[in-house]
Formats: structure tokens, C-alpha cells, sequence
């Protein structure tokens, strides 16, 4: 069983998470704790998140921070009336026009936060369990040489008239699992390697590039392991996470950009940068939908663009 990495499943891997905040904040010393809540019209659930945060900023937590997106909702107000800092993207970095995308954000993220450690939380959880942070912050604070730390979770698979126990996970299972069992078998033991709840050091975050779309955590995943090797994650059980889920033409669509970014990390090239299309950001994404009865292709413009090392960035702002 999981051969490659056997021995740090049994190490690295938490079944049943159990720090208390009083454990971790000695643990914590004089470090600083930056929770991201990434966010694109999620007026609906944000200040849920937002709520299972507040008990722990004071003490566990220095700072709750939404990012918005460029939300068209009622997103930032909702946010800012739960208790956040809300950062709108186009106000970090303002000399770098925005990409669209969920990476390009957490990108953005590390330029508008301080925190040493950074929990990152997606802002469409239903129902967030107040323990997702310490659970995620236990590696991070308690074992040294830990970047990385995954959540992992049951998913069910929300319908409009029902909830199905599994079947959540669609991209991790169809795509995301057997390409990494292809071309990165060491990391056969990551139960959820797309999950968007998950801590990083800043240390490591600063020092590599970040893929602007839905490829952003198999990128870190990917670059964390090169960088750190096993040593350098850990993976945490939050339990039960529901959110919203999506089509298949979006999963086909959201599983191109995480295809791209895993092949480029891997080394394998790709043709990312070299379609015909107005941004050499962007390639062509071709699927299928039927009108009127006919099959006609619908096609898409898919980002495939990577962000600089945060690093390098605000380097190149300091004055000389």
C-alpha cells in the first residue's frame, strides 16, 4: 500500500486532528497567522467563513482577510459587516492589471497580509466548521520544515433536490489522482491535492510562481514537493466540507487550467502561450453543447498564465 510514500502517510497524515488553541498558541511563539478568504460573488456563505474565523483573531489569528475577486454581488459589504478586512484585488499591486482567476487573488494575497504562516479558506463553504484553522495550523506551527499543510475531507455531491453522501471531488478523482500517479507517484498519499483549504509558509508561498486559475494549489502542491520534498507536507482531516458545486462544462474548463499548470510543473510542454488568441495568456478550450438537437462547439478561453515568485515582485519595488 502506497509505496512511495508509505511512511510519511503514517507520519504526516492526521485522521483526527485534536490541538487545542492553548497548545498551539505556544507553539505559535511570536510567529504571525494571516487567514485569506478568497472571494467571487459569494454573498451567500462568506460571512459564515468569515464567523468560523473571528473567535480565534486576537490570539490564534492576527488577521482575517477577504480578497474579493471583483465580486458584481453584495460580496465586499457582507463581508466587511461580518468582522473582515476586505482587499479588493485591483488595490494590491496596482501596477500589475488583473488576471482573472482564484491563484491570481492568493497571489495578491501575499502582498496585502503580513502573517508568517497563511491559512488559506475558500469563501463558498456551507456550514464551516470553527475547527478548520487549528486543525490546518497544527503542522504548520507544531512540526518543523512543514510548508505545506492539505486539508482533506468527505465531499458530498449537492443536487437541486438532494444531497448525495459522495461523489463530490469530480476533477480530483477523473483527473487529478491518475495524473499524479503518472507523473508524481510520491504523492500518491495526498487524499485531496485540489482542496482550497490548506496552510502555507510564507517563506515557501513568496518564493514560487502561482498559477492565476484553478491551478494554483496543484502548482503549490507540486512546487512544494520539489522544493521541500515529503518532509515539506503534511495533509489534516477537516471532516465534512459542502460547497457549491458546478457543471460539467465548468469542471471541463476548471480541469484545463490544472492539467496546464501540472504539466508545465512536471516538465512536460504543453502549448500553453502559443494559441492564436488575442492574450498569449490564454488558450483555446473547444467543448460541446447541443442546440436545437445539433452538437456545436463551444469554445472557451481558457488561462493558463503563471504569476511571478511574490518574491521577486516586491523586490523589484523597493527603490534602489
Amino acid at each position: 500500500m502506497l509505496p512511495e510514500c508509505s511512511g510519511w502517510f503514517a507520519e504526516r497524515t492526521w485522521q483526527t486532528p485534536q490541538w487545542s488553541v492553548e497548545e498551539l498558541l505556544a507553539a505559535k511563539g511570536s510567529r504571525t497567522v494571516s487567514v485569506v478568504l478568497p472571494a467571487l460573488n459569494e454573498e451567500t456563505t462568506v460571512a459564515g467563513v468569515i464567523r468560523s474565523v473571528l473567535p480565534l483573531v486576537g490570539s490564534l489569528v492576527d488577521e482575517c482577510v477577504v480578497l474579493d475577486s471583483g465580486s458584481v454581488d453584495d460580496t465586499v459589504a457582507v463581508a466587511r459587516r461580518a468582522g473582515a478586512r476586505v482587499v479588493r484585488r485591483d488595490e494590491v499591486l496596482p501596477d500589475w492589471p488583473p488576471l482573472p482567476g482564484k491563484g491570481e487573488v492568493l497571489w495578491r494575497s501575499l502582498a496585502a497580509t503580513s502573517g508568517e504562516v497563511l491559512v488559506f479558506l475558500d469563501s463558498d463553504l456551507i456550514d464551516p466548521d470553527p475547527g478548520f484553522v487549528t486543525a490546518l495550523l497544527g503542522p504548520a506551527l507544531c512540526r518543523a520544515g512543514v510548508h505545506l499543510v492539505k486539508g482533506f475531507y468527505r465531499r458530498p455531491l449537492r443536487l437541486e433536490s438532494a444531497e448525495i453522501g459522495t461523489g463530490g471531488g469530480r476533477v480530483t478523482e477523473l483527473l487529478a489522482r491518475p495524473l499524479l500517479a503518472a507523473l508524481r507517484p510520491e504523492l500518491a498519499g495526498i487524499i485531496q491535492p485540489l482542496g482550497g483549504e490548506y496552510a502555507v509558509s510564507r517563506s515557501f508561498a513568496e518564493s514560487v510562481p502561482f498559477a492565476a486559475g484553478y491551478g494554483v494549489e496543484i502548482g503549490l502542491l507540486l512546487d512544494a514537493h520539489a522544493r521541500h520534498g515529503l518532509a515539506g507536507l503534511a495533509q489534516v482531516n477537516l471532516g465534512v466540507r459542502k460547497h457549491r458545486n458546478r457543471s460539467l462544462l465548468q469542471l471541463g474548463v476548471m480541469s484545463r487550467q490544472i492539467l496546464g499548470t501540472a504539466l508545465s510543473r512536471c516538465g512536460v510542454p504543453t502549448d500553453a502561450g502559443t494559441a492564436e488568441v488575442a492574450d498569449p495568456a490564454f488558450v483555446q478550450f473547444v467543448q460541446f453543447v447541443q442546440v436545437g438537437g445539433e452538437w456545436l462547439p463551444d469554445a472557451t478561453e481558457v488561462l493558463v498564465a503563471d504569476r511571478p515568485p511574490m518574491r521577486e515582485v516586491l523586490a523589484a519595488r523597493l527603490p534602489d
